[in-house]
């Protein structure tokens, strides 16, 4: 393949069909009923005032679906992507629908982190940050015979891909509550990783990882439009965790691994951990919402609803540009200084103002 089947012909079948598949998911969501109605439906980490249909998760997932289906030739760790991520996307539906139990939902994200692990895909080794080399996770391998068939469990590579997974399809899920976040950000995401895979050849992978980073860059982008403020369309729950499985797998076979991939998507994951810290400390369990994200924060200091969204794709642009150029170390020095800086704004703002506003009064 030349390059403009690897990026930008992908790209654009991609884009062109969540594009257009998009207005019919509106249309359907719209008779049956399927919105989400701020006056009738409570929720404290919507931020939207008029009824609003999901149902992101299908347009995107014909787009990337189609694409890699025409372009690449299937093998099983592709058809294992496609079930896992036709599962993910078919308990977002259900979600739109019924509103289903946060907590099944979480069990379904290690459903399909065990689909692709199962089929190969692994962590199978991750780069030494203060030394050369890596640290290999493939040493300990457990040989079972199932059903008279020799299968092998390689321990530490297949969990730690069994909690990377899930980890980023949270994260990247619950950074989709203003208009057009979520979409702009895994349009950066997926092409960084798509530059970053031509890099390198993945160990598992029989076809160009290229064409499905790229694919899934075109499918948001070509959903974008209905998502941005003033939204049409809500990417939902398929649609957020879609994007962040797809994200952690490519990253796995792309090589990049969890380096990359953390520095990429350096804030919705960070923003992620300071989430479940909190609601942990606080005696609340981590899987169920509040307004406490990052990006609520900005709305509290006065920011728009598209000024936030351009501010997330525009630092995870700068960030998978400095992910283009740095080394592991400078990676690992890079994630520390972003947690940095991004803890001790939310502390500032969940805090800071309080004693602030505190003091003017006792002045």
């Amino acid at each position: 393949m030349d390059s403009l089947h690897l990026t930008l012909f992908p790209f654009l079948m991609a884009g062109l069909v969540a594009w257009i598949s998009t207005p019919v998911v509106i249309y359907f969501y719209k008779q049956f009923g399927w919105v989400v109605d701020p006056k009738k439906t409570k929720h404290p980490a919507h931020t939207h005032l008029e009824p609003v249909p999901k149902g992101g998760g299908i347009p995107v997932l014909l787009g990337t679906f189609l694409t890699t289906v025409l372009l690449l030739p299937m093998d099983g760790h592709l058809l294992a992507i496609l079930l896992a991520g036709f599962l993910v996307v078919m308990v977002g539906v259900l979600d739109d629908i019924y509103d289903i139990n946060p907590y099944f939902r979480l069990g379904t994200n290690l459903l399909a982190a065990l689909i692709v692990v199962g089929a190969g895909i692994g962590i199978s080794y991750v780069t030494n940050p203060f030394a050369d080399g890596v640290v290999m996770l493939d040493k300990f391998v457990w040989k079972l015979d199932w059903l008279g068939d020799g299968r092998s469990i390689v321990v530490w590579a297949d969990l730690l891909a069994l909690l990377w997974i899930p980890f980023v399809m949270n994260a990247i899920n619950w950074s989709k509550g203003l208009d057009g976040q979520l979409p702009g950000i895994v349009v950066v995401a997926g092409v960084v990783v798509g530059l970053l895979s031509f890099r390198y050849s993945a160990d598992v992978a029989q076809w160009p990882v290229a064409v499905l980073a790229f694919a899934l860059a075109g499918a948001y982008a070509g959903y974008l439009p209905f998502n941005f403020f003033p939204q049409k369309s809500m990417p939902g729950y398929g649609g957020g965790s879609f994007a962040g499985f797809m994200l952690a797998t490519l990253a796995i076979l792309s090589t990049t691994k969890i380096g990359t991939a953390l520095v990429v998507l350096g804030v919705p994951l960070i923003d992620a951990v300071y989430i479940g810290i909190r609601r942990i400390i606080q005696g609340k369990s981590p899987v169920w919402g509040d307004r406490g994200h990052l990006h609520h924060r900005l709305m509290e200091l006065g920011w728009g609803k598209r000024r936030i969204a351009i501010f997330y794709w525009s630092v995870t642009a700068f960030l998978g540009y400095m992910a283009l150029k740095l080394d592991s170390r400078q990676k690992l020095y890079t994630m520390v200084l972003v947690s940095l800086l991004l803890g001790g704004f939310l502390l500032w703002v969940s805090y800071g103002r309080y004693f602030v506003r505190r003091g003017r009064g006792n002045g």
